[in-house]
């Protein structure tokens, strides 16, 4: 039976699903206008990107404590409409004659940076609202939601640019944050707040990465996380270089690779729920770690043609399934680890050390890419992704440590929480 989680999760997961179909309906918009109304060069586009990251997540770091600090539905009211009023900016500028690629850098690094907040502040205040074994049914409905989106927002998103112009994604996500603002704005449920103590500033900012570094599980989930994610990442561009350019497929057909696999994630998220309490935990969560650590150097055999085609679907879609059933997991258990008073500066320091090795391992794989050729630097990225696994916090550890970081009792072998 589908698991009843109340209304104002029903009202938070709508916020969320509505900003997420805008942002992946968006996706790819601004090396669109970078490109064909800006003409910027190939490096310009590409340092637009991987500067959006850094920046944005460089501007962020000092929000984590902010963001703590603070009453959490506020803070996503008010992200939402920074996003809301930075985006806007976009087509209101483009009508005008007056777009430029310096605004488009500046909306990037702004809307990136109120995206931080914003999940900082979303993930302690799921921490308040939801409670127990839901947290992880609530994780995976967040997850599925994020993989329908990115599976049909690009697609429609092309077709929309296609008819009605380069701006009418923009607007679209614009919008978007606006209605997330409004759902958010009728949540009911409370709030949660830290009130701040004495001691430097500096320390208060550093006190994510602080309660990550002391935490082994979390350090190992981090440090997968961000190398699983940066690595990954990192492919994405040389892949549209390979099958754009040197291969020659046609813009449906990339589409259709990167956008049929999306709907395994779907998959996976409805399914983790249930392996986890089949299997256990900590069975369910390495399984997947390995697999998707696996399937990735499948690409490094990619062929022009119909075979390459199947390649990349069948390799993403294997892919993106163990991430579906991974994520979930890992969102939860950083979750439950996680004080109360602490969720918003953890999960703000983890957005930032993502967001700033993806733009790294980016930049660094551009570079191999020139001197071996894309399809070599894809391959040398899913061979560094077989030692990721190798991060994931072991069982003892899972059971030994859970108790004492969260006061939550440890998962069992069966997946239930021992009494």
């Amino acid at each position: 039976m589908r698991e009843k989680l109340g209304a104002d999760f029903g009202r938070l997961w709508w916020a969320y699903a509505v900003s997420t179909y805008g942002t992946w309906l968006a996706f790819g918009a601004f090396p669109l206008l970078a490109v064909r109304v800006l003409h910027s060069s190939a490096v310009a586009v590409s340092l637009l990107e991987a500067a959006g990251l850094a920046v944005a997540a460089l501007v962020a770091i000092p929000l984590g404590p902010w963001v703590e600090h603070r009453p959490k539905r506020p803070v996503m009211i008010s992200m939402d409409l920074v996003r809301f009023a930075a985006l806007a900016s976009v087509p209101v500028a483009y009508g005008l004659g007056l777009l430029s690629y310096g605004q488009l850098l500046v909306v990037a690094v702004v809307s990136g940076s109120a995206g931080i907040a914003f999940t900082a502040a979303s993930g302690a205040y799921l921490k308040h609202l939801v409670t127990g074994d839901r947290l992880l049914v609530a994780n995976g409905r967040f997850e599925g939601t994020a993989w329908v989106a990115t599976a049909f927002g690009p697609p429609l998103g092309g077709a929309l640019v296609g008819l009605l112009g380069p701006v009418v994604t923009v607007t679209a996500d614009a919008v978007s944050y606006l209605l997330s603002a409004v759902a958010v704005r009728r949540v009911r449920g409370g709030d949660v707040a830290t009130p701040r103590t004495g001691g430097r500033r500096g320390a208060d900012v550093l006190a994510g990465w602080r309660f990550i570094r002391h935490d082994p599980v979390l350090r190992r989930l981090f440090l997968n996380a961000v190398l699983v994610g940066g690595l990954i990442t990192a492919t994405v561009p040389l892949l549209a270089v390979l099958l754009l350019g040197d291969y020659g497929f046609p813009a449906w057909q990339y589409g259709l690779a990167f956008g049929l696999p999306a709907l395994g994630g779907f998959v996976g998220a409805r399914l983790s729920p249930g392996l986890v309490r089949r299997h256990g935990l900590h069975r369910v969560m390495t399984t997947a770690g390995w697999l998707r650590s696996i399937f990735p150097l499948g690409l490094a055999f990619l062929r022009p043609g119909v075979t390459g085609l199947v390649t990349v679907i069948v390799v993403e879609s294997l892919l993106i399934v163990c991430m579906g059933v991974f994520n979930p997991i890992q969102a939860t258990e950083r979750l439950r680890r996680t004080p109360p008073d602490r969720a918003a500066r953890v999960l703000g320091a983890w957005s930032v050390g993502s967001r700033l090795t993806q733009a790294a391992l980016t930049v660094l794989w551009g570079v191999l890419a020139t001197v071996v050729g894309p399809l070599a630097a894809i391959a040398v990225s899913g061979g560094c992704l077989l030692a990721t696994p190798l991060l994931l916090p072991g069982a003892a550890l899972l059971r030994s440590d859970a108790s004492a970081s969260t006061g939550v009792p440890a998962p069992t072998p069966s997946g239930r929480t021992g009494s």
